[in-house]
């Protein structure tokens, strides 16, 4: 039976099951949990050092009314990064490669940020659609503009986590499929082709790792612009 590259993509079911939403909530399970205990596990410290260190960095340009968002972004971060390091594990389901998925992500925390830009301060929200000094006839055609340059971000931030897991999925698919038909015929090819599979492996895990910080960055400097 021929199966296509694009198979790994599509929802997994059990029984008739879709199992989307396991997939999902597989990760918060193996997380560490915090404890009560005076002193608590050396991964536990390592994720807590992790989250504090992000944070801060993450918060730092961001003035003090928006540090309310630091669990939100911690957590989504957190998230993000599990899912993406866990679907390059064989025989797993990546449920940051659906677009629907990225834009569920992408849209509310978006939608709330602008909503805060416009509770807080509208005539600045309002000032970014046109730009100071813009001749008269140009006035409609930027206000459009920039209109569209504010809806179409999330739809980028989808796309972008969507489209850079995606292509790397593929092309690791690829090459491995490649590397299993060269191993009987050329051993030395096949060889230089699983070494390159194995680089290629290490920069997926980075590619997941910073597709997870570029996401929820962005988010950052979208809230940046819309606090006090």
């Amino acid at each position: 039976m021929m199966v296509s590259f694009f198979d790994q993509f599509s929802s997994p079911f059990l029984l008739g099951v879709p199992l989307m939403m396991l997939a999902m909530l597989l990760p918060w399970i193996l997380l560490p949990t915090p404890t009560s205990r005076w002193l608590s596990n050396r991964l536990l410290t390592l994720q807590n050092w992790f989250l504090n260190m992000f944070t801060r960095q993450l918060l730092l340009p961001i003035n003090l009314p928006g540090h309310k968002w630091a669990l939100i972004l911690a957590s989504l971060m957190i998230f993000l990064l599990s899912l993406n390091l866990l679907g390059l594990l064989p025989y797993t389901f990546t449920p940051t490669t659906q677009l629907s998925v990225n834009l569920g992500f992408a849209f509310p925390l978006w939608l709330g940020t602008v909503l805060i830009g416009f509770h807080n301060q509208p005539n600045l929200s309002l000032a970014h659609l046109l730009p100071e000094g813009t001749p008269l006839l140009l006035i409609p055609i930027l206000i459009i503009i920039e209109t569209i340059s504010l809806l179409i971000r999330p739809i980028a931030l989808g796309v972008r986590l969507t489209a850079n897991l995606t292509a790397g999925h593929l092309l690791i698919q690829l090459i491995s499929t490649g590397f299993f038909v060269l191993l009987p015929l050329q051993p030395v090819v096949a060889g230089l082709t699983g070494l390159l599979l194995l680089m290629l492996s290490l920069l997926e895990v980075a590619v997941a790792i910073i597709q997870a910080y570029v996401f929820v960055l962005l988010l950052s400097l979208y809230l940046q612009e819309n606090v006090l």
